[in-house]
């Protein structure tokens, strides 16, 4: 299974199947006991990150992983410090990175840039978020968390709160669950909001049972796992179309009185105020775990991808 992982693109969670998703979670729970410590696995290898968009977890916990494995990594989140903003286009700077490293990790607030950047550069291309449809890596968190706590992934009812029409992180989620056959995935959200007909057509095409809804409050007693996603301002073409819908939900202690036991809820981070911070302390509230996945799971990722395991 590791030699379908070597040179390999990291574009969509849509390119891998459900038997590669679960060996890369056999390999991060590996790579759990480097958490706080470091292996020499990557000793020679070079890691770009070409961080064209902010970035706090997604960017730290690639550099840590990438330094966890023994290797080196050349940051570049700041394009007004470099030549782009003397007017280098982008091909030419992948180009430029690519010579250097062995394998490029790229955030563009662009669609596609990172197909693109596969397709300029002879070293691997890992996408850390394109657009407003893929990121990859995060719904690989996201399933992985889930597979710890659960065990598995199959047949759990699973609900999508929130900016499911922007959010690239819940359109990667609703694909990847996809992929384990949830018993219900309820995709929840404002009406302006809904799923792209691309990723509704998908679901038709898979045989997910699915529904869309509005309201939380009458399905939450059903829901195992809640993805909760911010409403994303920045991601609005129209300010006034996100002033509309801002706070259209709340997590809070009083909607948690009559859910299952084994509830988790989960959110790709940063929120805003879309969980109340009553609900950090409760046993349902997964999203700091969540996110410290994303050392093992990119550091399984890097080491499958570069050949290091």
């Amino acid at each position: 299974m590791k030699d379908k992982f070597v040179g390999r693109d990291v574009i969509s969670i849509l390119d891998f199947t459900k038997d590669e998703l679960l060996y890369l979670f056999d390999v991060a729970r590996e790579m759990e006991k480097y958490h706080k410590s470091r292996t020499d696995i990557l000793r020679d290898k070079v890691l770009a990150l070409a961080f064209f968009e902010p970035s706090t977890r997604t960017m730290f916990s690639f550099q840590t992983a990438m330094l966890r494995l023994g290797g080196s990594v050349l940051p570049f989140s700041m394009p007004e410090a470099t030549s782009l903003a003397k007017g280098e286009n982008l091909a030419d700077t992948l180009r430029m990175l690519d010579s250097y490293a062995n394998c490029i990790v790229i955030r563009h607030k662009f669609e596609g840039a990172a197909r693109y950047a596969a397709e300029i550069a002879e070293s691997p291309v890992i996408n850390a978020g394109d657009g407003t449809q893929h990121h990859p890596t995060q719904a690989m968190i996201d399933l992985y968390t889930i597979w710890r706590v659960y065990g598995e992934i199959n047949n759990l009812t699973v609900g999508v709160l929130g900016d499911l029409r922007y959010g690239r992180a819940a359109a990667s989620f609703i694909y990847g669950i996809s992929k384990f056959k949830p018993k219900k995935l309820y995709l929840i959200s404002p009406d302006i909001l809904k799923v792209r007909d691309e990723v509704r057509d998908y679901l038709r095409s898979s045989g997910i049972n699915f529904e869309e809804s509005v309201s939380l409050n009458d399905i939450i007693s059903e829901i195992d796992v809640l993805y909760v996603t911010r409403i994303q301002k920045e991601r609005f073409p129209d300010p006034s179309e996100y002033e509309k819908v801002r706070g259209s939900y709340r997590i809070d202690t009083k909607i948690l009185t009559n859910v299952k036991d084994n509830l988790i809820i989960l959110h790709p981070l940063p929120r805003v105020d879309e969980i109340s911070f009553d609900v950090d302390t409760t046993k349902y509230a997964y999203y700091f775990k969540q996110a410290s996945h994303g050392v093992p799971i990119r550091m399984a990722l890097l080491s499958l991808v570069l050949g290091g395991v």
